[in-house]
């Protein structure tokens, strides 16, 4: 067998050939003007050729291919020409006496024009070039590891012993080009250590570039995808280099770097803006279904209402000459869109229905969750998914398969499994991580909240199987000694099951492993404390320490994260002054660039903490920044909007409230009245019940107002006054019948209108506090709770809070002790 010696990258014009003989007949081959020449001339000299001309005549080829539109149709024209074949025997015979680079291009092509793996050539090409991988430099090694990618062998012996060159010349690797290449096609199966050298080598070289490399900001974002870690600083040059060149991205390129954006949960409002832009100049260029689905997914989450109404009568047209995958992701992205669009919704579901029995589990399971979120209802379509799910539960042996597909079964229209299908779920439960688990237990409860609106009894085995996936959960908790393993399974955990079952468990083993939390993992450690509601000081101090000691080494965008679990949880570190202090100054001069969306939410986080940094504010109480932030939420969708603007207009009454210095105006009164005119509501059954014993213990409905706005807009409960002889006063008149609140007290010029109080009087408010405003695990007050007690009193109000565990409790079990109580809290001590 012969030896390969290297790749060559140029094109085939530079190539270096050593015999002069071969001359004459390259340069024959160079003056060839289309594929058909180059094949009539392998025909005649095909008893001459050496391996170096049918190298030559490799490139040649696929640079006449390069230059098409519709690619795969002429790659089909190549390789099913008649001398295609007389290329690939003259090929096979001279493997052995190509040099390394003409070995590898041809590889490279030949693959381009689909030859399969399996080829004896592909196979033969691939062994020589293991062969003499050793002395490959690092742009041919770049390129073979390439066309090993393509054949799907990212986790072969053969990608590991290219992953153990890397590792061991990565010192001297200069190439940035070819280091992006290679860190994407190794990134399977390399330690975390190597990960963060080559994310180091990365960030080391990435100024030695061009700043037009597109493709290789592009590789670097993939490899990070790869291995899940989103690491701003390498983010934000690439993100720099892609609206540097923006007018030069196609659509190819926005999509790809969209879909890499959202995974790694990075947030470029200027990129997204610009995609946007772009994406919507594409729409009547596209005709074709391939290019325009790419266009409808990666445009329609965020267009606009015409943009929308635009995209969905185009893709309305071409519906009949869409494939299966393509009807899938149109579906995937409708869903997104919240399309209510019944004709398309109905066209879509008809071509799923047609290629059903062509999906794979996860795709069944896609297809159901965009189905029932678009409220479409079809039994026909309905039971044959079900029969496809029951009929690949029966045969799969893979837990993650299995979880996935008793999930999509279990929302459908009669959820239940039969016994079988029960037994599948038990028989993989020991092999489960944390997120299978849940899936199932989240299946479980669907049944059980079935059989309960359909006034079934609950049956014993759905009941055996949640203490068997408490078990097991409880169990995979217990074996886990590596922090970020644990963190891998519980970052996209949700759901009532965790939270009641092992969310105390789960706490328990981060605080065994508290030490290993540090400046990688500890934004998202931060992320679930938040989500969880679930307040451990050890954790948190963990946290604080963290921060405090490498501040330097967390980038500004997770500083938010970082925040976020004090603010929900209402706890101050110690040296808490300290480590907000380090915060806020780590964020300074990063304010003009954040995320507006961010700072809104920063700014709200630091204020639940009772801090207002001057700097943070002016930024975002500015008239441009403001601009920019309604641009920013024209993209996003309704849901995630309204917080936005909820927590601003949040953050501007705590500002005017608690630092009245800083002169920042109010301007959310249209905002406010809005909202509150069309959410009228009505009282719950605990409110209604102590509003009654309230009309009682004040003399009459007349001395308790319920359901009152205040100034800037804070909802209380019920609000009296008393006297300076603490005795109530009585308001105006009262039509109020209980369940529902008075429209009056709802109207526009009302909120900020308050009758003025006799000298001594003092207006008090009671808040009845339900579980959500307390840590799950101790009554302590929570962060939003505590400010608005704050605001109140500022607004001078006494305020009186009612906990549900105190009225709830046994010491207030009847009438009589729960009136004391009110009493005891309006009146003060001794007041009978």
């Amino acid at each position: 067998m012969l030896r390969l010696r290297g790749i060559c990258p140029f094109p085939w014009r530079l190539f270096h050939f050593r015999p002069f003989s071969c001359e004459p007949l390259i340069s024959q081959m160079d003056k060839c003007t289309d594929e058909e020449q180059v094949f009539d001339f392998i025909e005649k000299n095909k008893a001459v050729l050496s391996e170096k001309q049918v190298g030559c005549a490799f490139n040649i080829l696929w640079q006449f291919q390069k230059q098409k539109t519709s690619l795969l149709k002429s790659v089909e024209c190549i390789r099913d020409h008649p001398q295609f074949l007389t290329l690939y025997n003259l090929t096979t015979s001279k493997v052995e006496f190509m040099n390394d680079s003409t070995l590898v291009d041809v590889l490279y092509i030949t693959q381009q024009f689909a030859v399969e793996a399996h080829d004896p050539l592909v196979e033969a090409l691939v062994t020589e070039a293991w062969r003499r991988l050793e002395r490959f430099d690092i742009n041919m090694l770049a390129k073979f590891s390439t066309c090993l990618a393509d054949q799907h062998l990212h986790f072969s012996p053969l990608m590991g012993k290219i992953a153990d060159i890397v590792n061991r010349n990565l010192e001297t690797i200069q190439d940035l080009r070819s280091l992006s290449v290679l860190m994407v096609s190794i990134s399977s199966l390399i330690s975390q250590r190597f990960q963060e050298q080559l994310v180091k080598k990365a960030e080391l070289l990435f100024d030695t570039i061009d700043s037009s490399q597109v493709n290789i900001a592009r590789r670097i974002v993939q490899f990070l995808r790869n291995i899940k870690y989103c690491y701003y600083p390498l983010l934000e040059r690439c993100n720099k280099v892609f609206l540097s060149h923006a007018n030069h991205l196609d659509l190819e390129s926005i999509t790809k770097i969209l879909s890499l954006y959202h995974f790694l949960q990075f947030h470029s409002f200027e990129f997204v803006l610009m995609a946007k832009k772009r994406l919507t100049e594409m729409i009547p260029l596209f005709d074709h279904p391939a290019s325009f689905v790419k266009l409808f997914i990666a445009l329609g989450p965020m267009a606009g209402p015409e943009e929308k109404k635009q995209l969905e009568s185009t893709i309305l047209l071409m519906s009949e000459e869409l494939t299966s995958q393509q009807a899938l992701a149109v579906m995937g992205a409708m869903e997104e869109m919240n399309s209510r669009n019944s004709r398309l919704i109905k066209k879509i579901a008809s071509i799923l229905h047609k290629h059903l029995d062509d999906y794979k589990p996860v795709e069944l399971l896609k297809i159901t969750q965009a189905l029932i979120s678009l409220h479409f209802r079809s039994k026909e379509l309905f039971v044959k998914l079900r029969e496809l799910l029951l009929s690949h539960l029966k045969i799969s042996l893979k837990s993650s398969e299995i979880s996935i597909l008793v999930c999509a079964i279990s929302m459908l229209p009669s959820p239940h499994l039969d016994e079988v299908g029960i037994s599948r779920i038990e028989a993989v439960l020991p092999q489960c991580d944390l997120n299978d688990l849940n899936n199932f237990a989240t299946s479980v409860l669907r049944w059980i909240q079935y059989d309960h609106m359909c006034l079934d009894s609950t049956t014993g085995k759905q009941l055996k199987l949640l203490q068997k996936l408490d078990h097991y959960g409880r169990q995979r908790l217990q074996k886990c000694n590596n922090l970020n393993l644990l963190w891998e399974e519980l970052k996209s955990l949700k759901g009532d099951w965790f939270v009641e079952s092992l969310l105390e468990e789960t706490v328990a083993t981060l605080q065994c492993s508290v030490d290993e939390i540090n400046y990688v993992n500890v934004a998202g450690i931060s992320s679930f404390i938040s989500r969880t509601n679930y307040l451990s000081t050890l954790i948190l101090d963990r946290i604080a320490s963290v921060v405090l000691q490498q501040i330097e080494k967390i980038h500004p965008f997770a500083i938010l994260a970082v925040i976020l679990p004090f603010s929900v949880l209402n706890y101050d570190p110690p040296q808490s002054d300290e480590f907000f202090g380090t915060c806020i100054q780590h964020l300074n001069p990063y304010l003009s660039v954040l995320d507006p969306l961010m700072l809104v939410f920063l700014g709200f986080s630091l204020a639940t903490l009772e801090y207002f940094p001057e700097d943070l504010l002016k930024t975002i109480f500015n008239i441009k920044f403001l601009n920019r932030l309604d641009s920013q939420l024209e993209l996003l969708c309704s849901s995630l909007n309204m917080r936005v603007e909820f927590r601003l207009m949040e953050l501007n009454r705590a500002v005017c409230l608690e630092c009245p210095e800083y002169q920042i105006p109010w301007f959310h009164d249209r905002f406010c009245q809005q909202h509150y005119n069309k959410d009228i509501g009505s009282m719950n059954g605990v409110q209604q019940h102590i509003y009654k014993m309230l009309a009682e213990v004040l003399g009459g409905i007349s001395c308790v107002k319920a359901s009152v706005l205040t100034p800037y807009y804070h909802t209380i409960d019920f609000e009296c006054i008393l006297d300076k002889r603490k005795n109530p006063l009585p308001y105006g008149n009262h039509n109020i019948t209980l369940g529902k609140l008075p429209a009056s007290h709802w109207e526009s010029n009302t909120p900020v209108v308050r009758s003025r109080l006799p000298p001594g009087a003092e207006r008090i408010a009671l808040e009845f506090l339900d579980l959500r405003a307390f840590c799950r695990n101790i009554p302590h007050l929570k962060g939003k709770s505590a400010m608005k007690k704050r605001h109140l009193e500022i607004l001078g109000y006494r305020v009186i809070q009612i906990p549900h565990f105190e009225w709830n409790s046994m010491a207030l079990s009847t009438k009589d002790a729960r009136m004391d109580y009110l009493r005891e809290r309006i009146f003060g001590e001794g007041k009978s």
